[in-house]
């Protein structure tokens, strides 16, 4: 399938290469979306998109000295994200006693004081909290005068390790659905962390914190942090991608397969599986959305080393010695995450650069993911035919009537200059993914929905910063149904087929295997 011209776009085909602003893949987001180019929108038969987004690159999960297994300073990280085009990051130490005693407010001190010296950054000061019968979880809130103060209240009440409700007992359960009710009253958001490395979290349980506060629980992490740890190492030695190399626990759902337990593409099983996890919970019509990040502890190829100190220097004070620079490049555990940015990224379409802005945008789904910089950009518009009602893009919903002609245009914006692995990464396919939307389910534990298809792949050419897509059109829609878009390298996929292998232990160069995902858009039929 050819690449066209701009105007020449819709007059046949349905695929596209058009020229675009170069955005290099270690800069700023310059903050304006595809849909803003009138000539665009006609090429692809799109009515006039009502509004621009601003498209904000981000982490929400990264750790510093307060957690009791990092090292960097808040200086350090911020400094690694503005190197690798970061503009929001949500500071998530671990829930631990000793950061409930000693951490809170010092790190907040050191968070305002980043946010006077980059006002360009958006910084929020969040937990990675210890959920009661379950595992991990972002948890951050709206920054106010009262920001530490609420968070050492709300880890000091709910977190597992403080109130000794990590086991999967009923009475935890609902010790985590009062926590959400506390963080609906106080405008919080949660993402469940790294889902499937450990196996503690029952597809029940997130279909049960989602029907408790929907405006809180907004998703998963679609792809863990720790990237680098499967890399191979010089000795032939090595870890899991993503740190997934668990087996079942005595705290771990017993209906998950073997094979849930490792990632795909770098990607956590739930959200990598064509008709998985992911694809049941959208099924269901629920707003599920997925996110990446950095889960950064000790930063692969780094060269900040951590200081010696007492063993128990951090039981005593909550907060580790201010590593050094200067030191060799570090490959070795635990050095396997990523700087903010520089290869995990949540990309999130916000209608004002404000920390509101980036809260509504995720907790609307309008974000999409991306590694290695595969992708500047990624959008799906749809639209119906009727032209009755606006497109929507990802996060959306389409109310449409029975019989409606419905369109969808994928738009990628490709990379233009090399990530931090040495190579400018080139997408090779884009798939257009398909599900019915079936309803609330009465097995809460359902992992599958099997009606989900690849509806539409697409090759592009590779242009360096051009933006590529195509449109495809249903005919005469009579059921909901939901669609999302994927893309690959193409160096690592099933033999003969499109998904995602699982990653091998010690030869997983995340470089060499990069994929992006944006959130779904819904058609809700009449």
């Amino acid at each position: 399938m050819g690449e066209v011209g701009r105007r020449g776009f819709l007059r046949g085909v349905g695929a596209a290469a058009v020229g675009a602003p170069l955005l290099g893949a270690g800069t700023a987001n310059a903050g304006v979306g595809l849909n803003v180019d009138l000539d665009l929108e006609l090429d692809l038969g799109l009515p006039r998109l009502p509004g621009a987004h601003r498209w904000l690159v981000g982490d929400h999960h990264i750790h510093t000295q307060y957690s009791n297994d990092a090292m960097y300073t808040v200086d350090q990280v911020v400094a690694g994200a503005r190197r690798h085009g970061a503009e929001w990051l949500v500071f998530s130490d671990h829930g631990h006693v000793a950061h409930e005693a000693n951490s809170v407010e010092p790190a907040h001190a050191d968070i305002v004081a980043a946010r006077r010296r980059h006002p360009g950054l958006l910084l929020w000061q969040g937990l990675e909290w210890n959920m009661p019968a379950a595992e991990h979880a972002t948890v951050f809130l709206p920054p106010s005068r009262d920001e530490a103060a609420l968070l050492r209240e709300f880890e000091r009440t709910f977190d597992s390790r403080l109130t000794n409700t990590g086991a999967s007992t009923p009475a935890n359960e609902a010790k985590a659905l009062e926590a959400l009710h506390w963080l609906d009253k106080r405008g919080g958001l949660v993402v469940v962390n790294h889902p499937s490395r450990n196996g503690r979290i029952a597809p029940a349980e997130l279909r049960n914190w989602h029907d408790a506060a929907p405006g809180v629980v907004i998703g998963m992490e679609g792809a863990p942090g720790a990237q680098g740890d499967g890399h191979p190492k010089p000795e032939g030695s090595g870890g899991h991608r993503g740190g997934y190399g668990n087996s079942p626990g005595g705290d771990s759902w017993p209906g998950f397969p073997a094979e849930a337990y490792r990632t795909f593409g770098g990607f956590d099983w739930m959200s990598a599986t064509l008709g998985g996890l992911w694809d049941s919970l959208l099924a269901e019509g629920r707003n599920w959305w997925i996110t990446s990040n950095s889960d950064s502890h000790f930063n692969f190829r780094d060269t900040i080393i951590r200081q010696p100190e007492a063993g128990d220097l951090y039981d005593r004070v909550g907060k580790h010695l201010d590593p050094l620079p200067g030191g060799p490049v570090q490959t070795q555990p635990p050095y396997c995450d990523f700087y903010p940015g520089e290869f995990s990224r949540t990309v999130v379409g916000a209608t004002e650069r404000s920390y509101r802005g980036v809260m509504d945008g995720l907790r609307a789904g309008r974000t999409f993911v991306s590694h290695g910089g595969l992708v500047q950009q990624l959008e799906t518009h749809v639209f119906a035919e009727d032209r009755l009602s606006w497109p929507v893009g990802m996060g959306g919903r389409l109310r449409v009537r029975r019989g409606t002609d419905i369109t969808v245009v994928v738009l990628a914006r490709l990379a233009a200059r090399p990530h931090s692995g040495g190579e400018v990464p080139r997408l090779a396919r884009l798939d257009l993914v398909r599900g019915a939307v079936t309803g609330k389910t009465a097995d809460r534990q359902r992992l599958r929905a099997p009606e989900t298809t690849v509806a539409r792949s697409f090759e592009p050419r590779f242009r360096a910063g051009h933006v590529v897509g195509f449109r495809h059109t249903f005919r005469d829609v009579r059921e909901s149904f939901y669609l999302r878009a994927r893309g690959t390298d193409g160096r690592r996929h099933t033999p003969g087929g499109l998904e995602p292998i699982q990653d091998v232990r010690g030869e997983a160069n995340p470089w060499q295997d990069l994929w992006c995902y944006a959130n779904p858009v819904f058609i809700d039929v009449r």
